[in-house]
Parts: C-alpha cells; sequence; structure tokens
C-alpha cells in the first residue's frame, strides 16, 4: 500500500474475528520500494469494538478511528482507514436513538442516519497541514457495508451509495462460484 500508516476499525465485530486479526495482524509483513520486509503492525492501528462491548462505545469507535487518522493526516501521513462496519455503526446509532425516544425513520434508523454517515465520510481527502515543517497529508476511508440479505434498498447502504465516490458491490452469486474478487461490476462505480 502506498498508505504511511493504517487506521483499523473493528466495530460491532464478533470477539473471535477480532481475536483473529489480532492473532493475524502481527505475523504479516509487507515489502517496502526498497525490498525490505517490515511488519505490517509497525504502521497500524486497531481500534477493536467486539459486538458484546456497549453499544455507546460501538457508536464511538468510528470516531475514534477517524480522530487517530486525521491526527496521522495532520502530521503529513497519508492514512488509510478502515471501517468494518459501518452497518453495525449504524446499528448502534439506532440503538441508541430508540432509547432517547427519538422518532425513526426508515428501518427504525435515526433520521438523521444520512447526514452521520456523510459527515464521516467527508472528513477523508488531501489537506495542506498546518504549522511547519510545511506538509500534506490525507485520509482515505474504505468503509465496509453490510446490508442485511444483501439488500442494497437498505437505508445504510443508500445513504452510502449517495455519499461515497467508489463503490464496489460484492456478489454472494460470485464467490459461491469461487470467482474471486467476486465483485459485481454491474452495481459497482468509481
Amino acid at each position: 500500500s502506498n498508505s504511511d500508516t493504517v487506521v483499523y476499525v473493528g466495530c460491532g465485530e464478533r470477539g473471535n474475528e477480532m481475536a483473529e486479526v489480532l492473532m493475524d495482524f502481527p505475523q504479516l509483513t509487507m515489502t517496502l520500494p526498497d525490498g525490505r520486509e517490515e511488519s505490517v503492525m509497525k504502521r497500524t492501528t486497531l481500534v477493536a469494538n467486539t459486538s458484546n462491548m456497549p453499544v455507546a462505545a460501538r457508536e464511538a469507535s468510528i470516531y475514534t478511528g477517524i480522530t487517530i487518522a486525521e491526527y496521522f493526516r495532520d502530521m503529513g501521513y497519508n492514512v488509510s482507514m478502515m471501517a468494518d462496519s459501518t452497518s453495525r455503526w449504524a446499528e448502534a446509532l439506532r440503538e441508541i436513538s430508540g432509547r432517547l425516544a427519538e422518532m425513526p425513520a426508515d428501518s427504525g434508523y435515526p433520521a438523521y442516519l444520512a447526514a452521520r454517515l456523510a459527515s464521516f465520510y467527508e472528513r477523508a481527502g488531501k489537506v495542506k497541514c498546518l504549522g511547519g515543517p510545511e506538509r500534506n497529508g490525507s485520509v482515505t476511508i474504505v468503509g465496509a457495508v453490510s446490508p442485511p440479505g444483501g439488500d442494497f434498498s437498505d437505508p445504510v447502504t443508500s445513504a452510502t451509495l449517495s455519499i461515497v465516490q467508489v463503490f464496489w458491490g460484492l456478489d454472494k452469486k460470485l464467490a459461491q462460484r469461487k470467482h474471486f474478487p467476486s465483485v459485481n461490476w454491474l452495481i459497482s462505480y468509481s
């Protein structure tokens, strides 16, 4: 990757999946442009939030991850942030909204769901950092959306599609036929 640092947010992941990430990542290496091998963990920050943690922590994990990414960006680094999954983040928003007795919208999600998703994705981009020395930094966000049953009319998926500039829709049928990557080019765009 051309990124200087990576921020991975496991938002609402199953505990065993997050444990697997924590076990596997330290063993992964990458080849640098000068030919040296380096551990992926030397430039990776993990924000782990499992599904059995409090709902408020699940919502906060995405904000924690993007704030860490912006910190590195402001230092002049090019940052890749992976948010897995924005669907579970939206479910946390729905749960908190319900507990606060806010007016629900589509599928019980809060009416401000699209605005929250937009404000999250809008934090990506390239900036000229303040102060000296003069430097530029960037944040690229890769958000995973997990529509229930592959239904792309789901409010989280619909809102995400209206915001993002690149979308790769995975197709279960292609994966079952061992076609990888299982990207359905008819619903994907960049």
